[in-house]
């Protein structure tokens, strides 16, 4: 089957992920900028988990510009990817509820963990579903940001155990080197996305 109904139902599910996040936001009671100070932790969890979002949307809308069919497996597998960034309003939520506690933002390192494998297992279903010549395994090539997030993620997991901060450093770091744009793979899906 063809990829449209799965990029339409991501794009929709991850559009009301980021208006659950934005509703969750506490609007000051007063116009002065005193009443906003309570809100800017807020503010701080949304842009990073709004950062989150995006750059999974980015990743899934140019993983199936290369992808022409997909299968059960690569359905499922997507499932599981939007399963686990449908937990992200929660864990934001809670990071920001108890201001960084230590237990909120070890699951919320958790959770952007679950992010990664999931994605990770996306990825393999579509190269068993395209085979070893297909556009995205030749398009990922090495993904030396790939294999070592996860990593950064347990890192920054078990020192939130030490403190809270250090699991934040890590969670933003990863953010930070997944903005910036891997140029090589841009170039490699405008020379070979696929025509409808």
């Amino acid at each position: 089957m063809r990829t449209g109904r799965l990029e339409a139902f991501s794009d929709g599910v991850l559009a009301i992920l980021i208006t659950i996040m934005v509703l969750e936001l506490k609007v000051p009671e007063e116009p002065t900028f005193e009443a906003l100070r309570p809100s800017l932790v807020g503010l701080l969890t949304y842009l990073l988990s709004f950062v989150y979002i995006g750059i999974y949307w980015n990743n899934h809308h140019h993983m199936f510009q290369l992808v022409r069919h997909v299968n059960g497996a690569i359905l499922w597998a997507n499932l599981g990817l939007l399963f686990m960034l449908s937990l992200v309003p929660f864990t934001t939520a809670w990071m920001d509820d108890t201001r960084f506690a230590q237990l909120p933002v070890v699951v919320y390192g958790i959770n952007l963990l679950g992010a990664a494998v999931a994605y990770y297992v996306l990825q393999l279903a579509v190269f068993r579903r395209d085979g070893p010549d297909g556009l995205l395994r030749q398009a990922v090539g090495r993904d030396l940001k790939g294999k070592l997030s996860p990593w950064v993620y347990v890192l920054g997991i078990l020192g939130s155990f030490v403190s809270p901060w250090l699991g934040m450093v890590a969670y933003v770091a990863v953010a930070v080197a997944w903005l910036v744009p891997d140029r090589r793979a841009e170039r490699f899906v405008h020379d070979h996305a696929l025509e409808d």
